[in-house]
């Protein structure tokens, strides 16, 4: 989240005594690699492009904090509890946002509440936590309140700049965004560090790109170029499901999902045979007879090692008219 966020949210000053250094807690009831994963880390490479602590590709520019994200959106309805990663006193709250997908025309309109419903949390030593993309209707405390690690401050949403359910936490130190895994700076390239942790949290370099709907299975320049997206398609065209992986494992898996108007329209699965640097793998079925229903349809791509811990899902959305 930009700086301009954390400006909107007023603060407060009285703390009790806590350690001065925190000791985070899991901010969402979940467990990493089953119920949940971390998607983004914070962007460690000063000026344009992106980089993570880990030297690896899990960021975004300019991205100030960690997004630990849910596996599909029914999980968000179902209702899924963000939870303080340390204890302190609640500096700053905002509800009311609807949990819709962002859209880049919505930019203007979103200026100054990119994070969507929030909490911050004021803790000792200068430290500040705050948890974005809340729910509508879920944040559960209220300036002034103190709060202990692990209390739910709300549930896991998509408010404000977010189209997928995830809460992004920021860590900041006298008002600055720090790295919970390197807060000092710098690079562990590869290695599960503790950083501010209470345990060390897992990393793997691999991932997802992105994933989409075409009408065909593309061609990968197409699919790295953005070119081979649909958002639209007519009722007697097949529906592709692609995804795009970085730096995926001999034995690595890869699940598609889709569901349309009428529920499930196919799931397969399929096995990472060589380990790349970058690869895509689609899957899709032709139109039924009389062609695909119209509405709106979904389909969620999931990368998982061959223990099964999950590493990554992305999801998109194609409307059949």
């Amino acid at each position: 989240m930009r700086g301009g966020v954390l400006a909107a949210l007023a603060s407060v000053s009285a703390l009790p005594l806590f350690a001065e250094t925190p000791s985070l807690g899991l901010p969402l009831d979940c467990t990493i690699g089953q119920t949940c994963f971390i998607e983004d880390y914070v962007d460690v490479k000063p000026g344009p492009g992106q980089g993570d602590y880990a030297c690896g590709l899990k960021s975004r520019d300019g991205h100030t904090g960690t997004d630990f994200a849910l596996l599909d959106h029914a999980a968000m309805e179902h209702g899924v509890d963000v939870l303080a990663a340390a204890p302190g006193v609640v500096d700053a709250t905002r509800d009311g946002m609807p949990d819709t997908p962002y859209d880049p025309s919505d930019a203007d309109l979103l200026k100054g509440r990119e994070c969507g419903n929030a909490v911050r949390i004021k803790h000792a030593g200068g430290y500040q936590t705050l948890y974005c993309h809340l729910k509508h209707g879920s944040v559960s405390v209220a300036r002034g309140d103190p709060i202990s690690l692990g209390e739910p401050l709300g549930k896991v949403g998509m408010s404000g700049q977010s189209n997928y359910p995830h809460v992004h936490v920021t860590v900041l130190k006298d008002s600055q965004t720090i790295d919970p895994f390197s807060p000092a700076g710098g690079t562990e390239c590869g290695a599960d560090v503790k950083g501010l942790w209470q345990t060390a949290l897992p990393y793997a370099r691999t991932g997802l790109f992105t994933a989409g709907f075409s009408n065909a299975v593309p061609e990968f320049a197409d699919v790295k170029s953005g070119k081979a997206r649909v958002t639209d398609s007519a009722r007697q065209a097949p529906l592709v499901l692609y995804g795009h992986l970085f730096y995926p494992q001999t034995g690595d898996t890869l699940s598609f999902r889709a569901m349309g108007p009428n529920g499930m329209i196919f799931e397969h699965f399929a096995r990472v045979k060589q380990t790349r640097a970058q690869m895509f793998r689609a899957y899709g079925k032709k139109a039924p007879a009389g062609g695909w229903p119209t509405g709106l349809y979904r389909g969620y791509i999931t990368l998982a090692r061959d223990d099964g811990t999950i590493l990554a899902v992305r999801h998109a959305d194609v409307t059949v008219r």
